[in-house]
C-alpha cells in the first residue's frame, strides 16, 4: 500500500531529535508529503487519559489485564499529556532495583487508544514519544522493552531505543558490581562512553531514521525487519548492533533498496 501522505507526531522533551531533518529523510525517500505536528498526547481526550493510567506495566512477569488506577496515576497522566518532559523526572531503568517504579506502557494497549487518529487508509501515522513500550512475550512470559510498534498509527519510542537494545555483558557486569556496593555507576558510563545510546544522545536522529524506514516497509510490504546487520532493517537486540547498523553502514541491503526503488 502506497501513502499519499505521512504524519509525524513530534516528541518535544527530546529536542536531539530533529524532526524538521526527519520529514525531509521520509519525503526523499518515498516521495510522500510529510507533515510535522505537535504531540498527540496533547489531544486525548479525558476518557483517553484514563485508559492510558489502566495500560501501565506494574508487573512484568504477567500479561496484560486491566487495573483500576488511583486519582493520583490519572492526575500524572493528564500533566504528562501536557509536558512530556516530566517522563524525565521519573525513575529511568539504571535508577532501580525494582522494574515496577518504571512507568511502563503496554505497547499494544497504547497503540489501540491512538487508532483513533487513523481517519483513512491513505495516511501513515507515525508518534514519536518518550514513554516507555514493552509487549509481552508469551515464551518467556515476561514483558520486554520495545522500541517500535509497527502499524498505523507505529509508535517509536524514544526511550525504548535506548533502553531495548541491550548494553554490553560487561557494563552491566561493571555495574552491578558498583550497585552493590552502593556506589554511582557514572564511572562506568564514562568508561563505555560512544557504545551505546544514551538520554539526550546526538545520534538519536540519526537511529530514529532507521526506525522510519522499518515503519515505512511493515505498512507497504508487511515486513518491517531484516537479518542483515548491515541493513538499516536489521532489528538490533545489543545496542552495538544497533549502532553499527544505524550509525555505521546507515543504508539498506540490496535487497531492501531494490524494493524502495520499485515502490518510487
Amino acid at each position: 500500500m502506497k501513502f499519499k501522505k505521512i504524519i509525524l507526531y513530534r516528541e518535544p522533551a527530546v529536542p536531539e531529535i530533529d524532526t524538521n531533518y526527519l520529514a525531509s529523510f521520509l519525503e526523499d525517500n518515498f516521495s510522500t508529503n510529510v507533515q510535522i505536528v505537535d504531540s498527540i498526547f496533547k489531544e486525548l481526550t479525558m476518557d483517553e487519559i484514563r485508559h492510558l493510567s489502566v495500560i501501565r506495566v506494574k508487573d512484568i512477569n504477567k500479561p496484560f489485564q486491566t487495573s483500576k488506577p488511583t486519582d493520583t496515576e490519572i492526575e500524572f497522566e493528564v500533566k504528562l499529556c501536557q509536558d512530556s518532559s516530566l517522563m524525565n523526572f521519573t525513575t529511568k531503568v539504571e535508577d532501580t532495583d525494582k522494574i515496577s517504579q518504571v512507568f511502563m506502557y503496554d505497547g499494544f494497549e497504547l497503540q489501540k487508544i491512538l487508532r483513533s487518529i487513523n481517519e483513512n487508509n491513505e495516511t501513515l501515522h507515525i508518534v514519536i514519544t518518550n514513554r516507555l513500550m514493552c509487549t509481552f512475550d508469551e515464551n518467556d512470559g515476561r514483558y520486554h522493552a520495545r522500541a517500535i510498534i509497527c502499524a498505523n498509527p507505529t509508535i517509536i519510542s524514544t526511550t525504548g531505543i535506548i533502553e531495548a537494545p541491550a548494553k554490553s555483558r560487561e557494563y552491566y557486569f561493571e555495574t552491578m558490581a558498583l550497585k552493590t556496593q552502593g556506589l554511582g555507576i557514572e564511572s562506568v558510563k564514562e568508561k563505555h562512553r560512544g557504545k551505546f545510546l544514551d538520554y539526550n544522545d546526538k545520534r538519536l536522529t540519526t537511529v530514529v531514521e532507521g526506525y522510519l524506514l522499518q515503519a515505512i516497509f511493515y505498512n507497504i510490504t508487511g515486513e518491517s525487519f531484516c537479518d542483515n546487520v548491515e541493513c538499516r532493517l536489521y532489528n538490533a537486540h545489543w545496542q552495538t548492533d544497533l549502532l553499527f547498523s544505524q550509525i555505521k553502514i546507515r543504508k539498506l541491503c540490496k535487497k531492501h533498496k531494490e524494493i524502495l526503488s520499485n515502490l518510487n
